[in-house]
């Protein structure tokens, strides 16, 4: 006899008549009564949050959600240019994109941080590590993942939000104020101040919530999938695709 198949999930499954997600009656239990962001907390932890850490979640999909005309949206907007039937290929595109210098900083710091916090105790001076870690990353010519941003270059306007807000909700935990202590003593070192970005600060209020850190750069694209949308409806009202290729088209310089 053949041996029997089993595929075991967790997550949720189906019958005729109902449908279970995370051990709730979709329709009767989740449908009107969970959030979105609560919901893709809950997927992911396996745990319902509190409602201090579903604000705090949300803060950072929303900080994550768009920052303009990134190469992200220009590939989504490209894409759907070329293939205006295929609304889930412009989509991919643009998500396809996020990486070590679009939103791939989020996952970058968050591991970036954990891995300082590693076995230093339940008491960190965290002026020290941070100044040891700078030190370190300046010797090996290393960039240290959330410091500086194209645009603002002074504060980024997420930064010192995400921050309040975590506090205000018993949330700064060791990574927040870690990476705080890097904005605080970085620039004695590197003899320059750069500003705390948004996508290295929602990555270290993500691993302050516990989330796993190899799965931060899924939150941020989560969040950008949103943007990505706007773009999209967007470019469907008001088409900007067609200039942006022609534009390139029209100055490209053949050099052989």
């Amino acid at each position: 006899m053949a041996e029997e198949l089993s595929f075991p999930t967790g997550i949720g499954t189906s019958t005729p008549d109902t449908i279970s997600l995370l051990g709730q009656d979709l329709a009767a239990d989740l449908m009107g009564q969970v959030g979105f962001g609560e919901l893709a907390f809950w997927l992911v932890t396996r745990r319902r949050p509190s409602s201090s850490e579903v604000r705090v979640f949300e803060a950072v999909l929303v900080a994550l959600a768009d920052h303009g005309f990134t190469p992200t949206a220009i590939a989504a907007r490209l894409t759907y240019l070329s293939a205006p039937e295929s609304i889930q290929g412009a989509l991919a595109a643009g998500l396809l994109g996020g990486g070590s210098r679009f939103l791939g900083v989020t996952e970058d710091c968050g591991r970036y941080l954990a891995s300082l916090l590693e076995g230093v105790g339940d008491e960190p001076d965290y002026g020290a590590i941070a100044l040891e870690a700078v030190r370190q990353a300046k010797a090996e010519r290393r960039f240290v993942p959330g410091l500086g941003h194209p645009v603002h270059k002074e504060e980024d306007p997420r930064t010192p939000v995400l921050i309040r807000i975590a506090s205000e909700e018993g949330l700064r935990g060791p990574h927040l104020q870690l990476f705080e202590a890097i904005g605080r003593v970085h620039p004695e070192v590197l003899g320059r101040r750069l500003p705390l970005n948004g996508a290295g600060v929602c990555g270290a209020a993500l691993a302050d919530l516990g989330l796993p850190i190899d799965l931060l750069r899924g939150f941020a694209l989560l969040a950008r999938a949103a943007g990505l949308l706007g773009h999209l409806a967007e470019e469907r009202r008001r088409p900007l695709g067609m200039e942006i290729y022609r534009t390139v088209d029209r100055n490209a310089v053949y050099e052989p």
